[in-house]
This record gives structure tokens, sequence and C-alpha cells, in this order.
């Protein structure tokens, strides 16, 4: 049995999915918001992240890693965003975390096997997954998304 976390990064919170892969079956074992307080200034705010990542990687046995990267040619980029995307990769490499992957839309989808408007549909939740048994508890397309990054880490 091997534990998966996928994380896709909002300016203002984390949504995140950990997997449990059991003999190729595929469960949400859970899934949930890091809220990232707004009192904290930006350092603080980036060490909370770090520390809470790391904490749920330990917590629950994490063996293997997926971010969801912001696209390059986002128009509306947000650096905050930017930043704790550098702090989550930091966080994969200080704790016991055996592999991991960083992706946007077109390399998630094609681990996955989909094409991007196959993988929109999934995002949005006019698809199902068919793969992930407990799809539907992925109730937003942030959650949808990092459960898909954390699929694509084997992909």
């Amino acid at each position: 049995m091997e534990k998966i976390l996928g994380l896709r990064v909002e300016p203002k919170s984390v949504s995140y999915a950990i997997l449990v892969v059991d003999n190729g079956n595929y469960e949400i074992d859970q899934i949930d918001v890091i809220k990232i307080p707004a009192a904290l200034r930006a350092p603080e705010q980036l060490k909370y992240v770090r520390n809470t990542v790391l904490d749920i990687v330990e917590q629950n046995n994490v063996t293997l890693a997926g971010l969801r990267a912001a696209e390059g040619n986002s128009q509306n980029m947000d650096i905050g965003r930017i930043y704790i995307e550098g702090v989550i990769q930091e966080s994969f490499s200080s704790c016991n975390v055996k592999r991991y992957f960083i992706g946007r839309k077109v390399s998630i989808a094609a681990r996955l096997g989909v094409d991007c408007a196959a993988y929109d549909q999934l995002v949005s939740g006019r698809r199902a997954f068919e793969l992930v048994e407990n799809w539907n508890e992925a109730s937003n397309n942030n959650k949808r998304e990092a459960v898909l990054v954390a699929m694509g880490v084997i992909g």
C-alpha cells in the first residue's frame, strides 16, 4: 500500500488530496484545504504552508507527491502562488517523499492518458474519473485537480 499526496495551490489556500493505492485500486483517503492565515506576513505564510505540508506527509506516511504548477502563460499570474509552489517543492525534498512530480495541465493530462479537453471535463466535474473509487469526494475544481495530479505521479 502506498500513499500519494496531490496539491493544487491558490493564492490564499492549498487544496490537497491523499490517495491510497492498494493492489491497483485507488481511493481518496483524505481531501481538504489548507487555509493560509491572512493575519501572517508573507514569510510567515510560506513557513506555515511548508510546516503544514511536512506534517501532512509525516502523519500520513506519504511516499509519493505531486504538485499542480501554475501555467507559464497565465495572464493573471499571482506571484504569491509561485512562492507557495516553490516552498512546497522545497518541502518535498526535505521529507520522506521518495518521488515527486511537478506538472502543468498538459503534462498531467499526458500522464493520465487523456487529452486536454478530457482533462478539463474531469476538473470541472462533467466527467467522472473511473480509476478513483470515491471520486465524488472531490467536491470542487481545485480538489479534483489535486486528485488528478496525485494520479499523475504514478502515470
